[in-house]
Protein backbone atom coordinates (compact mmCIF):
# COMPACT_ATOMS: atom_id res chain seq x y z
CA UNK A 1 0.00 0.00 0.00
CA UNK A 2 2.70 2.49 1.02
CA UNK A 3 4.79 1.50 -1.99
CA UNK A 4 1.93 2.41 -4.33
CA UNK A 5 1.44 5.84 -2.81
CA UNK A 6 5.05 6.92 -2.29
CA UNK A 7 8.16 6.60 -4.45
CA UNK A 8 11.24 4.69 -3.29
CA UNK A 9 13.92 6.69 -1.43
CA UNK A 10 16.96 7.93 -3.32
CA UNK A 11 19.04 8.39 -0.16
CA UNK A 12 19.04 7.64 3.56
CA UNK A 13 15.71 8.44 5.26
CA UNK A 14 17.06 8.84 8.80
CA UNK A 15 19.62 11.24 10.29
CA UNK A 16 23.24 10.60 11.12
CA UNK A 17 23.66 9.94 14.83
CA UNK A 18 25.24 13.01 16.41
CA UNK A 19 24.96 14.37 19.94
CA UNK A 20 22.10 16.65 18.92
CA UNK A 21 20.13 13.60 17.77
CA UNK A 22 20.02 12.29 21.33
CA UNK A 23 19.08 15.71 22.71
CA UNK A 24 16.15 16.09 20.31
CA UNK A 25 15.11 12.47 20.83
CA UNK A 26 14.88 12.86 24.62
CA UNK A 27 13.04 16.18 24.30
CA UNK A 28 10.65 14.53 21.84
CA UNK A 29 9.89 11.68 24.24
CA UNK A 30 9.28 14.15 27.06
CA UNK A 31 7.04 16.33 24.91
CA UNK A 32 5.13 13.32 23.60
CA UNK A 33 4.43 12.12 27.15
CA UNK A 34 3.14 15.49 28.34
CA UNK A 35 1.12 16.12 25.17
CA UNK A 36 -0.57 12.73 25.31
CA UNK A 37 -1.41 13.17 28.99
CA UNK A 38 -2.91 16.59 28.22
CA UNK A 39 -4.96 15.21 25.31
CA UNK A 40 -6.46 12.61 27.66
CA UNK A 41 -8.43 15.47 29.21
CA UNK A 42 -10.28 15.70 25.87
CA UNK A 43 -11.59 12.16 26.28
CA UNK A 44 -10.96 9.00 24.25
CA UNK A 45 -12.73 10.39 21.19
CA UNK A 46 -11.37 13.93 21.14
CA UNK A 47 -7.91 13.21 22.50
CA UNK A 48 -7.47 9.82 20.86
CA UNK A 49 -8.75 11.13 17.54
CA UNK A 50 -6.28 14.02 17.65
CA UNK A 51 -3.42 11.60 18.29
CA UNK A 52 -4.45 9.44 15.33
CA UNK A 53 -4.64 12.49 13.03
CA UNK A 54 -1.17 13.66 14.06
CA UNK A 55 0.18 10.15 13.48
CA UNK A 56 -1.34 9.88 9.98
CA UNK A 57 -0.10 13.36 9.01
CA UNK A 58 3.36 12.44 10.25
CA UNK A 59 3.38 9.25 8.19
CA UNK A 60 2.35 11.15 5.06
CA UNK A 61 5.05 13.78 5.55
CA UNK A 62 7.85 11.32 6.23
CA UNK A 63 6.99 8.74 3.58
CA UNK A 64 6.33 11.51 1.08
CA UNK A 65 10.01 12.51 1.13
CA UNK A 66 12.65 10.59 -0.81
CA UNK A 67 15.52 11.41 1.52
CA UNK A 68 15.97 12.53 5.12
CA UNK A 69 14.28 15.84 5.87
CA UNK A 70 14.60 17.05 9.45
CA UNK A 71 11.09 18.51 9.79
CA UNK A 72 9.29 15.47 8.34
CA UNK A 73 11.39 13.00 10.35
CA UNK A 74 10.98 14.72 13.71
CA UNK A 75 7.30 15.53 13.15
CA UNK A 76 6.62 11.81 12.78
CA UNK A 77 8.86 11.02 15.76
CA UNK A 78 6.91 13.50 17.90
CA UNK A 79 3.59 12.15 16.62
CA UNK A 80 4.65 8.61 17.49
CA UNK A 81 5.75 9.80 20.93
CA UNK A 82 2.22 11.12 21.48
CA UNK A 83 0.33 8.25 19.86
CA UNK A 84 2.54 5.52 21.34
CA UNK A 85 2.00 6.96 24.80
CA UNK A 86 -1.74 7.08 24.20
CA UNK A 87 -1.92 3.46 23.04
CA UNK A 88 0.18 2.21 25.95
CA UNK A 89 -1.87 4.18 28.48
CA UNK A 90 -5.13 2.99 26.90
CA UNK A 91 -4.11 -0.63 27.45
CA UNK A 92 -3.47 0.13 31.12
CA UNK A 93 -6.19 2.63 32.01
CA UNK A 94 -9.06 1.39 29.82
CA UNK A 95 -8.30 -2.26 29.14
CA UNK A 96 -6.93 -2.80 32.63
CA UNK A 97 -3.58 -4.48 31.88
CA UNK A 98 -1.11 -3.73 34.70
CA UNK A 99 2.10 -1.83 33.90
CA UNK A 100 4.15 -4.99 34.27
CA UNK A 101 1.93 -6.70 31.70
CA UNK A 102 2.09 -3.86 29.17
CA UNK A 103 5.86 -3.67 29.61
CA UNK A 104 6.17 -7.37 28.81
CA UNK A 105 3.70 -7.08 25.91
CA UNK A 106 5.59 -4.28 24.17
CA UNK A 107 8.94 -5.98 24.81
CA UNK A 108 7.64 -9.05 22.96
CA UNK A 109 6.31 -6.86 20.13
CA UNK A 110 9.69 -5.10 19.83
CA UNK A 111 11.62 -8.36 19.76
CA UNK A 112 9.27 -9.71 17.07
CA UNK A 113 9.80 -6.62 14.89
CA UNK A 114 13.58 -6.86 15.28
CA UNK A 115 13.45 -10.55 14.33
CA UNK A 116 11.33 -9.95 11.22
CA UNK A 117 13.45 -6.95 10.18
CA UNK A 118 16.74 -8.81 10.51
CA UNK A 119 15.34 -11.94 8.88
CA UNK A 120 14.12 -9.90 5.91
CA UNK A 121 17.01 -7.45 5.48
CA UNK A 122 20.00 -9.01 7.23
CA UNK A 123 20.77 -5.84 9.20
CA UNK A 124 19.25 -3.51 11.78
CA UNK A 125 21.66 -0.68 11.07
CA UNK A 126 20.23 2.83 10.79
CA UNK A 127 22.74 3.39 7.96
CA UNK A 128 20.75 0.93 5.83
CA UNK A 129 17.41 2.79 5.79
CA UNK A 130 17.49 3.46 2.05
CA UNK A 131 14.49 1.42 0.88
CA UNK A 132 10.79 1.77 1.61
CA UNK A 133 10.57 -1.67 3.23
CA UNK A 134 13.43 -0.94 5.62
CA UNK A 135 11.87 2.38 6.48
CA UNK A 136 8.63 0.60 7.40
CA UNK A 137 10.56 -1.74 9.70
CA UNK A 138 12.37 1.24 11.21
CA UNK A 139 9.23 3.18 12.10
CA UNK A 140 7.47 0.07 13.40
CA UNK A 141 10.47 -0.37 15.70
CA UNK A 142 10.32 3.27 16.78
CA UNK A 143 6.63 2.92 17.64
CA UNK A 144 7.27 -0.21 19.71
CA UNK A 145 10.14 1.47 21.58
CA UNK A 146 7.94 4.44 22.49
CA UNK A 147 5.14 2.22 23.76
CA UNK A 148 7.58 0.00 25.66
CA UNK A 149 9.34 2.99 27.19
CA UNK A 150 6.05 4.50 28.33
CA UNK A 151 5.02 1.28 30.05
CA UNK A 152 8.46 0.77 31.57
CA UNK A 153 8.69 4.32 32.93
CA UNK A 154 5.24 4.07 34.51
CA UNK A 155 6.12 0.66 35.94
CA UNK A 156 9.21 1.94 37.76
CA UNK A 157 7.63 5.21 38.90
CA UNK A 158 4.27 3.88 40.09
CA UNK A 159 4.22 0.09 40.35
CA UNK A 160 7.64 -0.02 42.00
CA UNK A 161 6.98 3.24 43.88
CA UNK A 162 10.23 4.93 42.91
CA UNK A 163 8.62 8.19 41.83
CA UNK A 164 9.28 10.16 38.65
CA UNK A 165 12.52 11.87 39.62
CA UNK A 166 14.20 8.70 40.90
CA UNK A 167 13.06 6.84 37.77
CA UNK A 168 14.50 9.56 35.55
CA UNK A 169 17.85 9.45 37.33
CA UNK A 170 17.99 5.65 37.08
CA UNK A 171 17.27 5.70 33.35
CA UNK A 172 19.81 8.51 32.95
CA UNK A 173 22.44 6.14 34.29
CA UNK A 174 21.18 3.14 32.30
CA UNK A 175 21.37 5.00 28.98
CA UNK A 176 25.13 5.46 29.47
CA UNK A 177 25.76 1.71 29.79
CA UNK A 178 25.45 0.82 26.07
CA UNK A 179 27.90 3.62 25.20
CA UNK A 180 30.39 2.39 27.76
CA UNK A 181 29.95 -1.21 26.62
CA UNK A 182 30.53 -0.18 23.00
CA UNK A 183 33.56 1.94 23.92
CA UNK A 184 35.30 -0.34 26.39
CA UNK A 185 33.93 -3.85 25.78
CA UNK A 186 33.44 -3.87 22.02
CA UNK A 187 29.65 -4.19 22.08
CA UNK A 188 28.20 -4.28 18.58
CA UNK A 189 27.33 -0.74 17.50
CA UNK A 190 23.86 -1.61 16.21
CA UNK A 191 22.98 -3.36 19.47
CA UNK A 192 24.34 -0.43 21.50
CA UNK A 193 22.33 2.07 19.47
CA UNK A 194 19.01 0.30 19.88
CA UNK A 195 19.58 -0.37 23.58
CA UNK A 196 20.14 3.34 24.16
CA UNK A 197 17.26 4.27 21.87
CA UNK A 198 14.77 2.25 23.92
CA UNK A 199 15.94 3.91 27.15
CA UNK A 200 15.43 7.45 25.80
CA UNK A 201 11.69 6.97 26.13
CA UNK A 202 11.38 6.23 29.87
CA UNK A 203 14.17 8.76 30.51
CA UNK A 204 12.39 11.65 28.81
CA UNK A 205 8.92 10.60 29.98
CA UNK A 206 10.02 10.29 33.62
CA UNK A 207 11.36 13.84 33.73
CA UNK A 208 8.30 15.16 31.84
CA UNK A 209 6.03 13.52 34.43
CA UNK A 210 8.18 14.87 37.24
CA UNK A 211 7.76 18.39 35.87
CA UNK A 212 4.07 18.16 35.00
CA UNK A 213 2.44 15.93 37.65
CA UNK A 214 1.06 17.15 41.00
CA UNK A 215 3.20 17.07 44.10
CA UNK A 216 1.08 14.37 45.74
CA UNK A 217 2.28 11.88 43.10
CA UNK A 218 5.96 12.95 43.20
CA UNK A 219 5.83 15.75 40.60
CA UNK A 220 6.34 19.50 40.92
CA UNK A 221 2.92 20.44 39.52
CA UNK A 222 3.77 22.52 36.43
CA UNK A 223 0.90 20.95 34.49
CA UNK A 224 0.63 18.73 31.40
CA UNK A 225 -0.34 21.54 29.01
CA UNK A 226 2.45 24.01 29.88
CA UNK A 227 5.00 21.17 29.98
CA UNK A 228 3.91 20.00 26.53
CA UNK A 229 4.27 23.53 25.11
CA UNK A 230 7.76 24.04 26.57
CA UNK A 231 9.10 20.78 25.17
CA UNK A 232 7.39 21.29 21.79
CA UNK A 233 8.99 24.72 21.40
CA UNK A 234 12.40 23.34 22.36
CA UNK A 235 12.07 20.57 19.77
CA UNK A 236 10.91 23.03 17.11
CA UNK A 237 13.88 25.34 17.65
CA UNK A 238 16.40 22.49 17.40
CA UNK A 239 14.71 20.92 14.37
CA UNK A 240 14.74 24.28 12.58
CA UNK A 241 18.49 24.42 13.22
CA UNK A 242 18.91 20.87 11.87
CA UNK A 243 16.85 21.72 8.79
CA UNK A 244 18.93 24.81 8.02
CA UNK A 245 22.44 23.79 9.10
CA UNK A 246 22.03 20.11 8.12
CA UNK A 247 24.77 18.68 10.35
CA UNK A 248 23.01 15.31 10.54
CA UNK A 249 22.88 14.31 6.86
CA UNK A 250 24.27 10.83 6.24
CA UNK A 251 27.06 11.06 3.67
CA UNK A 252 27.84 8.32 1.12
CA UNK A 253 31.16 6.70 1.86
CA UNK A 254 33.24 4.28 -0.18
CA UNK A 255 33.24 0.84 1.34
CA UNK A 256 35.98 -0.03 3.80
CA UNK A 257 38.85 -2.36 3.00
CA UNK A 258 36.94 -5.36 4.33
CA UNK A 259 34.77 -5.23 1.21
CA UNK A 260 37.58 -4.88 -1.32
CA UNK A 261 37.76 -8.59 -2.03
CA UNK A 262 34.03 -8.93 -2.59
CA UNK A 263 32.41 -9.69 -5.92
CA UNK A 264 32.01 -6.74 -8.29
CA UNK A 265 28.99 -4.58 -7.69
CA UNK A 266 26.23 -4.22 -10.30
CA UNK A 267 27.09 -0.51 -10.29
CA UNK A 268 30.64 -1.00 -11.53
CA UNK A 269 31.82 -0.60 -15.11
CA UNK A 270 29.28 0.36 -17.77
CA UNK A 271 26.46 0.26 -15.23
CA UNK A 272 28.02 3.17 -13.37
CA UNK A 273 28.31 5.20 -16.56
CA UNK A 274 24.67 4.56 -17.42
CA UNK A 275 23.67 5.42 -13.88
CA UNK A 276 25.56 8.68 -14.05
CA UNK A 277 23.87 9.60 -17.33
CA UNK A 278 20.48 8.89 -15.79
CA UNK A 279 21.27 11.01 -12.72
CA UNK A 280 22.35 13.91 -14.91
CA UNK A 281 19.13 13.74 -16.96
CA UNK A 282 16.57 13.30 -14.18
CA UNK A 283 15.80 14.71 -10.77
CA UNK A 284 13.34 14.01 -8.02
CA UNK A 285 10.84 16.53 -6.68
CA UNK A 286 13.70 18.25 -4.82
CA UNK A 287 15.72 18.58 -8.09
CA UNK A 288 18.36 16.15 -6.88
CA UNK A 289 19.37 13.19 -9.05
CA UNK A 290 18.16 9.70 -8.18
CA UNK A 291 18.81 6.08 -9.07
CA UNK A 292 16.92 4.16 -11.77
CA UNK A 293 14.50 1.59 -10.41
CA UNK A 294 16.26 -1.42 -11.96
CA UNK A 295 19.52 -0.48 -10.21
CA UNK A 296 17.62 -0.16 -6.92
CA UNK A 297 16.56 -3.79 -7.39
CA UNK A 298 19.99 -5.10 -8.32
CA UNK A 299 22.04 -3.58 -5.57
CA UNK A 300 23.06 -5.78 -2.65
CA UNK A 301 20.62 -5.51 0.30
CA UNK A 302 23.60 -5.18 2.64
CA UNK A 303 24.90 -2.11 0.77
CA UNK A 304 22.06 -0.14 -0.85
CA UNK A 305 23.12 2.98 -2.72
CA UNK A 306 22.98 6.36 -1.07
CA UNK A 307 22.79 9.41 -3.27
CA UNK A 308 22.88 12.05 -0.58
CA UNK A 309 25.49 14.71 -0.12
CA UNK A 310 25.06 18.15 1.37
CA UNK A 311 25.36 19.69 -2.05
CA UNK A 312 23.37 17.15 -4.06
CA UNK A 313 23.91 13.87 -5.86
CA UNK A 314 27.16 11.95 -5.81
CA UNK A 315 27.49 9.09 -8.30
CA UNK A 316 30.56 6.82 -8.49
CA UNK A 317 32.75 7.27 -11.56
CA UNK A 318 33.85 4.33 -13.70
CA UNK A 319 36.51 2.34 -11.89
CA UNK A 320 35.68 3.69 -8.47
CA UNK A 321 34.56 1.43 -5.72
CA UNK A 322 30.80 1.17 -6.24
CA UNK A 323 29.78 -0.16 -2.88
CA UNK A 324 28.31 2.76 -1.05
CA UNK A 325 27.40 2.63 2.59
CA UNK A 326 26.11 5.15 5.12
CA UNK A 327 28.57 7.38 6.90
CA UNK A 328 30.12 5.60 9.82
CA UNK A 329 32.03 8.49 11.33
CA UNK A 330 33.42 8.64 14.86
CA UNK A 331 30.06 8.42 16.63
CA UNK A 332 29.74 5.64 19.22
CA UNK A 333 26.60 4.38 17.47
CA UNK A 334 28.82 3.26 14.62
CA UNK A 335 28.37 -0.34 13.44
CA UNK A 336 31.98 -1.44 14.01
CA UNK A 337 31.68 -5.21 13.82
CA UNK A 338 28.67 -5.93 11.63
CA UNK A 339 26.46 -4.23 9.14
Amino acid sequence: MIGRLFAEPVAAKVPEIIILFWVVKILTTAGGEATSDYLKTWGNIGGGGTEVVLFVVGLALQFGTRRYRAFAYWFLAFAIAIFGTGVSDFLHLDVGIPYGGTTLLWAVVLIAIFWMWHRSEGTLSIHSITTRRRECFYWATVFATFALGTALGDFTATALGLGYLASGIIFGVIILLPALAWWRLGLNGVVAFWMAYVVTRPLGASFADYISKPRNISGIGFGDGPTAVVFAVAVLVLVLYLAVARPDIQQPLAASEEHEGAAPSPLEGDGASELKRHAEQSADDDHIGGYPEHYEQQVSPQHPPLAETRSGSDVPEHGDSARIVGKVGPQWTNDRHSQ
